[in-house]
């Protein structure tokens, strides 16, 4: 077994040990018990690695597959059923692992964020990330296919070796970037500030570490206010201290919130409004899973499906 494999095995029992301890850990008390709203049936995706809520389209989802795929997002509502397939012109797709979204260069609008940030060998000299206008379009309407782009090219290096990641953030407030390594027995949180440049490679700063390892993917509330973290086995949200930057979330309290079951728990994200989260697992035809505010399931507005 090599080294790396060692601490992914230990990371992996600590997690699931972490996930079973309750008395040590504060658990949220904000949101309800998760259900599955639906299930992803397209064959398009079969290895979802990365789920972001979009947020000037109501009740639409972002995914992407892990390695494998070619340069392509999916569009999804929040039943799971896709709305089309968006090919992001100008990119390559390596190894996907995460998707945020965030402002970008131009006021008012909205950026997607796809994090080319997988690096299963800890051999790549640097890693990827892709910025591209988010498309409108609607949750009423399947659109089949489209392009969106092109992209511009966010390089970036670690300050100190290659690193494995799946985790990808982008500050609502400020648009400064963060990417959570995964093979550790504690992630550690690396930080590009805004503005990125795309004409040279970008040394992040390594500013914050997790209370425990593997983590897979994140969030960022709509607000900037809160963030969410999740490993295969359990998750966490933190509170963002009023007019810091939000690496200084991780150095406060850290509260567990709720998982289902899954065979493969891969990606996390808040819904369009910050008010609940999705959940969906690296499989064919995963279910989608939504966690939403404590409250009565009318108040959530599942019984429409209209979660935003």
């Amino acid at each position: 077994m090599t080294h790396r494999s060692y601490v992914c095995a230990v990371a992996i029992f600590l997690c699931a040990l972490m996930n079973l301890s309750c008395g040590s850990l504060a658990w949220s008390e904000e949101f309800a018990p998760g259900r599955q709203v639906g299930i992803v049936e397209t064959d398009l995706i079969r290895e979802a690695s990365g789920i972001v809520a979009s947020r000037q389209n109501p009740g639409v989802l972002w995914v992407h597959n892990d390695s494998g795929d070619g340069a392509r997002l999916y569009a999804l509502d929040t039943k799971g059923r896709l709305l089309g397939v968006c090919t992001v012109t100008g990119a390559r797709a390596r190894d996907w692992e995460d998707i945020a979204i965030g402002p970008g260069p131009e006021a008012k609008r909205h950026y997607l964020y796809i994090g080319d940030i997988g690096d299963n060998s800890g051999k790549y000299s640097s890693v990827r990330v892709y910025r591209v206008t988010e498309p409108k379009v609607a949750r009423s309407a399947p659109f089949g296919r489209m392009n969106a782009g092109p992209v511009e090219t966010i390089e970036l290096t670690y300050p100190d070796e290659a690193r494995d990641a799946e985790t990808l953030l982008v500050d609502p407030q400020s648009g400064d970037l963060y990417v959570i390594s995964k093979r550790e027995l504690f992630s550690k949180v690396y930080w590009a500030g805004y503005p990125q440049s795309t004409g040279s490679r970008i040394v992040m700063k390594h500013v914050a570490t997790l209370p425990w390892g593997f983590a897979v993917a994140g969030d960022v509330s709509p607000d900037g206010g809160r963030v969410i973290v999740r490993s295969p086995y359990n998750a966490s949200l933190w509170v963002r201290p009023k007019g810091k930057p939000l690496w200084h979330a991780f150095g406060g309290k850290m509260v567990g919130i709720p998982l289902m079951s899954e065979r493969q728990g891969e990606g996390i994200c808040f819904d369009g409004q910050g008010r609940g989260y999705f959940t969906l697992s690296e499989m064919a035809n995963p279910p989608l899973h939504y966690f939403g505010p404590a409250g009565s399931e009318k108040e959530q507005g599942l019984s429409d499906g209209a979660v935003r």
